[in-house]
């Protein structure tokens, strides 16, 4: 039971880890203003609004492999043979980024792509139910 708890915490946990390194390397390499850092949503959306393909990209990136390796902890962890803590985790982050999108002048593929990508839940749960049980 403690597991099944503890599944879906540990998946969301590991998916931010990866979308913060990926974003790192995004925002290293296509920086931010300043003041976009500071918490100011306007010069985050001036930003966002003109912001390169590239920058968008890797934030596709960091879903992308988020989806897969939060799908993969949780249904590992939570040891059930059912991909339903994966599906929690992929829901909970389909639900930020649909804020975030909304919340960002985003473009139409980075909407469809940000959706489609959390689909990558399975994909990491599968792999998780089909290798040796812990």
């Amino acid at each position: 039971m403690l597991r099944r708890i503890l599944a879906v915490p540990a998946g969301l946990i590991a998916g931010i880890i990866c979308i913060t390194l990926v974003e790192k390397i995004g925002h290293y390499l296509y920086p931010p203003p300043a003041a976009a850092g500071n918490g100011d949503m306007a010069a985050m959306k001036e930003y966002v609004a003109q912001a390169p393909f590239m920058a968008f990209f890797f934030v596709i990136i960091g879903y992308a492999l988020a989806a897969f390796v939060s799908g993969f902890t949780a249904s590992k962890i939570s040891n059930t043979g059912k991909h339903t803590s994966a599906v929690i985790c992929g829901v909970v982050f389909l639900l930020i980024t649909i804020y975030m999108m909304v919340s960002l002048p985003t473009p139409i593929w980075f909407w469809i792509l940000g959706i489609l990508v959390w689909g990558l839940v399975f994909a990491g749960s599968s792999l998780a139910l089909k290798s040796k049980k812990i």
